[in-house]
């Protein structure tokens, strides 16, 4: 009885990373969950939800954070009141904790758990079955070819078994006495997809486990001043995670900063930044200094030091005319621009009577503008001054009623509790200004700061492997195909009495030997990628045609 001929098959199992089709929904809210459940686990509700996470993620890119940098969320806030309103709002200052990121970030989560549980199972079902049948046309297939092999069908095909190493094959027998031998190679390809995706719900997971686990500390360090301990309170901005209660965090001090150093190119461009600290980690740590840069963190206690901003505080030396003399009065002045024009103030509480304040602008390489005030032309610290204006009175800070340290409660000017008696210009040239009491204030130069970021996060060893497994799983499902080689090893057709029927018909779309010899039919079939799969091909059939012992002239 012969065989139907049939065309090449296509196994149910075969994975792909098409949805697959979603029925509507019939019956009643149990059939609506179950289509809303395959419509989220597709992948292409994946690749968009991937998208929109890129796509949130955008305004975290181009906005000041809250986490990163207050300071300069203060200071966007302050000029853009207006837009600033909707945007804080809307959560745009902390995109990564908004409640509209965490829901893409939680759908992406489920998607892609939903897509790749089954295709593992699928793809592990896939990897234990064997090849399909050989197809019974084999000249059908997109890649075809032919020839003659010395030997039984049998020899030829362990033969050819041995050629094709690295590839998993199966050899079958028909009722006819002819041979087959299916296989098939790039099973990598799907178990690199399946590796990209699980990594990236690890990615996911580990990025969640940092929000809920760890916490971020920012604080400003003047040269030489006290530094802090790695407690909640001691930090200018402290962001717990949400299973985080501030108490006992790790051993850690920053002890002092040390120095502050900015290195130039030949242009002025700011080539380093350096903070050279000291720091002692553990209950009975030793001070260690470590210079601190951009993209040199300080990793220590599961800890990591960042250096986020810098800018300088001038110092002030007042003098009252009853003999009292105030040194080393400074406070940091946040930068306005890229060259540095900074703007703060300076407050006496309790050390003068009336008390006293000085609030203006410092500029590292001053000049003046058309409107005679002063401007910055270089960050570096070339020609420094000090334009201030000296304010006496009740500065209001025993009202209780909250105020910037960075600026002059201008309420306190309103109602005439305070008052500007000097406005003026100080420099290393003319560095005093005597008031109408006879107080002086001299300026006396300037230490630099830095704004420091402590970061613990439990989840970043998760990230770290999981963004290596992703670029592993792209490099092989980019880098793998998918093809099917397929052989059909016919036996010599001879008459009765022993010679050569060269009219008997050979269905496997093969022509006979005229020499009576085995005929071995290739096929080749390329799963995915096919256009790079005709040399391949060809070298195959090459390399089997060696092993046949005989050659087609």
């Amino acid at each position: 009885m012969s065989t139907p001929v049939r065309d090449v098959d296509v196994d149910p199992g075969e994975l792909s990373t098409q949805p697959a089709p979603v029925e509507p929904p019939r019956g009643g809210p149990l059939a609506h969950l179950r289509n809303a459940w395959r419509r989220l686990t597709s992948m292409r509700t994946a690749l968009v939800l991937l998208f929109l996470l890129a796509l949130a993620s955008v305004p975290g890119s181009l906005l000041p954070q809250r986490p990163l940098n207050p300071i300069k969320v203060d200071q966007y806030i302050a000029d853009h009141p207006q837009l600033s309103r909707v945007l804080d709002a809307a959560g745009f200052f902390d995109v990564f904790a908004a409640p509209w990121f965490a829901a893409i970030y939680l759908l992406l989560f489920v998607s892609l758990v939903g897509c790749v549980v089954p295709r593992l199972k699928q793809h592990a079902l896939a990897m234990l079955r064997p090849p399909p049948i050989v197809p019974r046309r084999l000249d059908r297939l997109p890649m075809s070819d032919s020839y003659p092999a010395s030997g039984t069908p049998t020899e030829v095909a362990a033969a050819a078994t041995r050629a094709l190493r690295g590839w998993r094959t199966v050899t079958r027998t028909e009722d006819d006495g002819t041979v087959t031998v299916a296989a098939e190679k790039g099973y990598l390809r799907e178990t690199g997809n399946l590796i990209f995706h699980f990594a990236l719900v690890l990615l996911l997971g580990g990025i969640a486990v940092g929000r809920l686990l760890g916490y971020q500390g920012t604080v400003l360090i003047t040269e030489e001043d006290p530094g802090i301990c790695n407690a909640a309170p001691l930090y200018d901005s402290f962001r717990p995670g949400r299973l985080v209660d501030g108490s006992g965090l790790a051993e850690f001090c920053i002890d002092r900063l040390d120095d502050y150093t900015t290195t130039y190119e030949a242009d002025g461009t700011p080539a380093e930044f350096r903070a050279d600290i000291t720091y002692s980690a553990g209950a009975d740590g030793a001070p260690t200094q470590y210079p601190l840069r951009v993209n040199s963190p300080l990793r220590v206690e599961g800890l990591r030091v960042y250096l986020v901003s810098h800018g300088f505080a001038p110092q002030f030396t007042i003098r009252t005319p009853d003999g009292t003399e105030v040194r080393d009065v400074s406070a940091p002045f946040l930068p306005l621009d890229g060259a540095l024009l900074s703007e703060g103030a300076v407050k006496l509480l309790d050390t003068v009577d009336p008390q006293l304040a000085l609030f203006g602008l410092f500029a590292p390489t001053a000049a003046r503008s058309e409107d005679g005030t002063i401007r910055s032309l270089d960050s570096r610290p070339n020609l420094p001054a000090v334009a201030v204006e000296v304010y006496r009175g009740d500065l209001g800070l025993d009202s209780g009623a909250p105020q910037s340290v960075y600026a002059i409660d201008q309420r306190q000017v309103t109602n005439g509790a305070l008052k500007v008696v000097a406005n003026v210009l100080l420099t290393k040239q003319s560095p005093t200004v005597r008031l109408d009491d006879g107080t002086t204030i001299t300026y006396e130069g300037y230490r630099e700061w830095a704004t420091l970021q402590v970061n613990h996060d439990p989840g970043q060893t998760v990230v770290l492997w999981a963004a290596g497994a992703i670029v592993l799983g792209l490099l092989l499902s980019l880098s793998v195909r998918r093809r099917r080689l397929f052989l059909r090893i016919t036996p010599a057709s001879t008459a009765p009495g022993g010679s050569v029927d060269n009219s008997a018909p050979v269905d496997d779309g093969s022509p006979p030997d005229p020499d009576g010899r085995t005929v071995v039919a290739v096929g080749g079939l390329a799963r995915t990628d096919a256009g790079s799969y005709d040399t391949e091909f060809a070298r195959v059939v090459e390399r089997l045609r060696d092993t046949s012992e005989l050659r087609k002239d």
